[in-house]
């Protein structure tokens, strides 16, 4: 399925680091947004995931395995193949857009 998106939208397929990036305080909001960027130098997270509205706290985002998503996030799971600079909006109504930032 993971592929299947990355088809869908014309974009190369680029499996997931182990971990990512979560605004757990959101869970349960929407619509769930995603933002992948290049991965730093000796950093582990490329995927920025949260849901309803942003916020700039430092401590919005917390590190979670992606194994954890089943369970907490599942909607996202078929997104996390899309490559860097990739973004998606998606909601519980069947709402999509998948785009390249840049």
């Amino acid at each position: 399925m993971q592929k299947d998106i990355c088809e869908k939208y014309g974009l190369p397929v680029l499996p997931p680091d182990e971990m990512v990036a979560i605004a757990i305080a959101t869970l349960g909001q929407s619509p769930i947004y995603g933002t992948r960027i290049p991965l730093p130098e000796g950093g582990n997270v490329s995927w920025f995931i949260h849901c309803g509205e942003h916020s700039g706290a430092d401590d919005f985002y917390q590190a979670v395995h992606t194994e954890h998503l089943k369970e907490m996030l599942p909607q996202v799971l078929n997104y996390l193949c899309l490559p860097a600079g990739a973004k998606f909006i998606i909601d519980n109504e069947g709402y999509e857009d998948v785009w390249m930032e840049g």
